[in-house]
């Protein structure tokens, strides 16, 4: 747990992408305690924005190129934190060659690979380990008790959910490690890293026009760096416990649509039927056990306007003529 007042050293896998990016500009930011981080990083990909996050991060972040499959190279990562928080597992919007090697092996056992070695860790889950479940009741607001699926994802050939599912899973079984989870809604925000990320790519596919509904991948979204926040804030936490929903609200995904065309009405935004998710019932303080520890979300259209900026800037979404929507 958070040592209030001395340098404490943390790990952050995956510490490169959208989320881990965003987690690691927050550690040097908090002046108490003082955060030195060891990130670990997939080898041989780019990491150099992580030394602009902040003026000391050359000498506060040590990078360590490290699979999650490799349990040495995790191992030699963690020696000397006093927590990890693990971020890294395979997100992908495009369906997997080969589901089990890309998506699921990498979270579940990279998830076991992170609990041998650590002691106290905070787990980036998702809620793609909460939804889709059909059997949920109906006008039952999803809440933390909500575990996704596995074999409904498996017959539709939906395997992010059951990567995230099972790695979750393998954590709570797990014996002798402090483990808390987040689950985060769609997360959107600017652009840290070079690359576009799968939750970016949510509204850039938005506001090009795309119809995806997002049916068994949205709860709501949240501010990345509200994520990154509540992961610190569990970690600071020493009674967090379980799983915490991480979302400004939840609600339709066409919601969501006539929220981005009314901020950038000049885009090709398609105009979807009210209900995309069937049967989802609204609740505007779904992450009801973050908020009762104090923690307040981002209003979701500054999220949408910093991530939509940021898409621009980087050349991922170019403003196109306004087409029908219909």
């Amino acid at each position: 747990m958070a040592n209030q007042n001395n340098i404490e050293v943390v790990c952050v896998t995956g510490a490169n992408g959208f989320i881990g990016s965003w987690l690691v500009r927050t550690l040097l930011e908090k002046e108490n305690p003082h955060y030195t981080i060891h990130a670990t990083i997939f080898p041989g990909s780019d990491a150099s924005h992580l030394f602009t996050l902040h003026p000391d991060a050359t000498n506060r972040i040590t990078l360590f190129p490290a699979d999650i499959l490799d349990p040495a190279a995790v191992s030699r990562a963690v020696a000397g934190s006093s927590g990890v928080f693990h971020v890294a597992s395979p997100c992908t919007l495009e369906d997997p060659a080969d589901p089990h090697k890309e998506l699921v092996e990498p979270a579940v056992e990279g998830t076991r690979n992170v609990l041998e070695a650590a002691k106290r860790v905070v787990l980036t889950s998702s809620i793609s380990a909460m939804v889709p479940n059909p059997n949920w009741p109906a006008n039952r607001v999803v809440d933390e008790s909500s575990w996704t699926d596995v074999e409904f994802c498996k017959e539709m050939g939906k395997w992010y959910p059951v990567a995230k599912t099972e790695a979750e899973r393998a954590a709570w079984g797990f014996d002798g490690v402090d483990v808390v989870a987040i689950q985060p809604a769609t997360c959107l925000g600017a652009l840290l890293q070079a690359s576009l990320n799968a939750s970016s790519a949510v509204l850039q596919r938005l506001m090009m026009g795309s119809r995806e509904t997002q049916e068994y991948h949205w709860l709501g979204a949240a501010h990345v760096k509200d994520v990154a926040k509540a992961h610190v804030l569990l970690y600071e936490t020493p009674t967090a416990s379980g799983r915490y929903l991480c979302t400004n609200g939840i609600y339709q995904f066409s919601t969501f649509a006539t929220i981005v065309s009314q901020l950038y009405p000049h885009f090709p935004i398609h105009r979807f039927p009210a209900e995309t998710q069937p049967g989802l019932t609204p609740c505007k303080d779904a992450a009801k056990r973050l908020i009762d520890l104090g923690f307040v979300f981002t209003p979701i259209e500054d999220a949408v306007r910093e991530a939509a900026e940021s898409l621009m800037a980087k050349g991922f979404l170019q403003q196109t003529p306004l087409q029908s929507r219909d």
